[in-house]
């Protein structure tokens, strides 16, 4: 079992401690700019600094969604590996937000586009499950026949 959990699980704890290097990088931009918890405006430098960590934490839930399922239903090394993409995406996200709102947008429609794909081979697995399993029928044999 564990067999085909484990690069799921790797991904997994690397996004945990990417998003855990986010919110050191929001602590820190509050003492260097003095903005004190609970106010989130201040300087623009500091200002985007919150928002590119709140927005990969907005996405984070999702991006953990559809990576198991990925790799569940359809391939879990495809899976990791677009993990890794889409984690690598949110680093180059976070930076680039960090020194210019416009330098964010390569890199968040990157990420955006790595989850479609994690959604399409969720989708795709788990229809391929349900039509074997509640249908009786399985494309992958109709196709290779």
């Amino acid at each position: 079992m564990l067999e085909q959990i484990h690069l799921l699980a790797a991904v997994t704890v690397l996004g945990v401690l990417e998003q855990a290097y986010f919110f050191l990088q929001v602590i820190h931009a509050r003492r260097t700019f003095g903005v004190s918890p609970p106010n989130i405006s201040g300087p623009p430098e500091f200002e985007r600094i919150f928002r590119a960590q709140v927005n990969s934490s907005e996405y984070f839930p999702i991006f953990v969604a559809l990576l198991w399922q990925a790799g569940l239903f359809f391939h879990q090394g495809l899976a990791a590996a677009l993990g890794l993409l889409y984690l690598y995406s949110r680093y180059c996200y976070f930076m680039g937000y960090r020194a210019s709102s416009s330098d964010r947008l390569a890199p968040i429609y990157f990420s955006t586009g790595v989850l479609w794909v994690l959604v399409a081979a969720a989708t795709l697995g788990l229809v391929h499950f349900f039509l074997c399993h509640y249908v009786g029928l399985n494309v992958l044999r109709l196709l290779a026949a």
